[in-house]
Formats: structure tokens, C-alpha cells, sequence
């Protein structure tokens, strides 16, 4: 049944669900999730920037990706059923874009994401003191060295894309088990990180690429990590509702 609501245009969750939480309770957990996200990413990106020890070795680049991964598979499965577990702006508007959730609640989503993205840049400049500040800029993401801001653009686009049609794919898929939809989404989110890594800092989420960008006063093309990501969200959700859906 739930399902059936979603395909139907209800409110969509990214297991297929129906929302039946008010807006402030969903909100709260957009926040939540996403800080425990973000807090994941750019902890490890700091500790591997400063080459701090772990058991031996300093994180590599690719346990990034595992972190980022890891924590959003696991924001998917627990709070799912409370908000929908977008934790992620360009989630959030190309499902409102495509009628399947109000726009009512998105205000509420937004503001919480980036609630919880900053609150996640904060914590982690204090767990891991200043010089994840001064030297690792709190893990805010940045091109690499000459690459423009187009491309930035474009590849945020591209690795978003990957990530929201995986997201709208699964949701609407009955085959798919709620741990199977949590599982995909966070290996898409590992794969997005891998690609766009080296050449953006792999922000893949307005909220994840602004809170460490304000909380360590670093700016560069902050633009292109909000536009890039909503613009290839809005293609992936159009592709699958256009083209893909059945």
C-alpha cells in the first residue's frame, strides 16, 4: 500500500514508504541525520589531511568514501520512516520538483540539513582542535588546482545525478527491501565520492559542501557546489519520471 501512495505521487520515502510524521519531527530528523553524515565525511577528511595515525596508518582518500557511504546507509535505515532521509537539499528539491513531496515541508528540510551540516563542521573543529581549521579547512570541500568553476559545476551535476537516480530508482522499486534501498544509496553515495573527489572535493550535497565552507571561512565557487548538485538532481528525477518509471 505504501508503495502504491508513493507511486501515486504521495509523499515519498526512499524505501517507498508513506511520511506520517509531522513536519517539525521530520525536520528534526533531517538535522540529525544529516550532522551525523557530514560529521562522518569531514572528520575523516580532516584526520587524513593532517595524517593523524589510526592504529598504525593515517586514513587514506577512499575511507572518505566508506565513511560517507557507511553513515548515510545507516541515516537511510533509521530515520527512513520519519522524514524520508533525504539529508541532502538536491534530494529534497527534485522530489518536491516532481510532485513527491510538498513544498510545504521543504523550507523546513533545507534549513535543517544546513542546521546540521554546520553543527557537524563545529563539532569537528573542536574534536579535532585548530588545526583542522587552519590546515585541513574542516574538511570544506575545494576545486583542485586549476580547475575552474564550470567544471565544478559539472561535475557536482554528474555525481548528484548518480546519487538521486539511485534514490528514486529504489524507492520505487517493491523488490527492493528497505535494507537493500539503505545499502544501494549509501554505495551510490561511495561511488560519487570516488569520482568527484580528486577534482571538486566531492561535495555531492549542498549542505555538506556549505557547513564546513562557513565554519572554516572558505568559500571558493560555493556557487557551483549548490547549482551543480541541484541541477543534476532535477535530471536524474526527470529521467526516471519521463523515461525510467514504469
Amino acid at each position: 500500500m505504501a508503495m502504491e501512495t508513493a507511486r501515486r505521487g504521495g509523499e515519498l520515502g526512499l524505501h517507498g514508504h508513506e511520511l506520517h510524521s509531522e513536519s517539525g519531527r521530520a525536520a528534526v530528523a533531517e538535522g540529525t541525520g544529516t550532522f551525523v553524515l557530514v560529521l562522518a565525511i569531514i572528520c575523516t577528511a580532516v584526520a587524513a589531511a593532517l595524517n593523524t595515525p589510526v592504529a598504525g596508518g593515517a586514513y587514506s582518500s577512499e575511507t572518505v568514501a566508506l565513511a560517507g557511504g557507511a553513515a548515510l546507509a545507516i541515516g537511510v535505515a533509521a530515520l527512513g520512516p520519519i522524514s524520508g532521509a533525504h539529508f541532502n537539499p538536491a534530494v529534497t528539491v527534485s522530489l518536491a520538483l516532481a510532485g513527491r513531496l510538498p513544498w510545504g515541508r521543504v523550507p523546513a528540510y533545507l534549513v535543517a540539513q544546513l542546521a546540521g551540516a554546520l553543527l557537524a563542521a563545529v563539532v569537528a573543529w573542536g574534536a579535532y582542535g585548530d588545526r583542522a581549521r587552519e590546515m585541513a579547512d574542516l574538511g570544506a570541500t575545494a576545486p583542485a588546482a586549476g580547475v575552474g568553476s564550470v567544471r565544478v559545476l559539472l561535475v557536482e551535476a554528474l555525481v548528484t545525478f548518480i546519487l538521486v537516480l539511485v534514490v528514486v530508482l529504489v524507492a520505487n522499486d517493491a523488490r527492493v527491501s528497505r535494507g537493500g534501498a539503505a545499502l544501494a544509496i549509501g554505495v551510490a553515495l561511495a561511488v560519487a565520492i570516488l569520482v568527484s573527489g580528486p577534482v571538486t572535493g566531492a561535495g555531492v550535497n549542498p549542505a555538506r559542501a556549505l557547513g564546513p565552507m562557513i565554519a572554516a571561512g572558505q568559500l571558493t565557487d560555493w556557487w557551483a557546489y549548490i547549482v551543480g548538485p541541484l541541477l543534476g538532481g532535477a535530471v536524474a528525477t526527470f529521467l526516471f519520471e519521463r523515461v525510467l518509471r514504469a
